[in-house]
């Protein structure tokens, strides 16, 4: 058996281990992109009730008071 016998064996058996990816294909790549938006999505739902139930200000000229303790919402933590 000669070194062209081995590698060439090496070379099939590579080549037989991974058929599974040419069998899948893209269908990983695009669940998880899919899997990304509607996380995207819930995430800046969840970002947007935080944001309408904090009293923090937005501009920073209104930054003074917001912090107050007999404020009628409380900050977030």
């Amino acid at each position: 058996m000669s070194s062209t016998d081995i590698f060439y064996a090496i070379g099939d058996m590579f080549q037989t281990f991974f058929i599974f990816y040419d069998k899948v294909g893209n269908y990983f790549n695009d669940f998880l992109i899919i899997f990304g938006f509607f996380g995207f999505g819930y995430w800046m739902n969840l970002q947007r009730k935080f944001n309408a139930a904090s009293n923090v200000p937005v501009e920073i000229k209104d930054n003074a008071g917001w912090y107050k303790e007999n404020a009628d919402k409380k900050q977030l933590k």
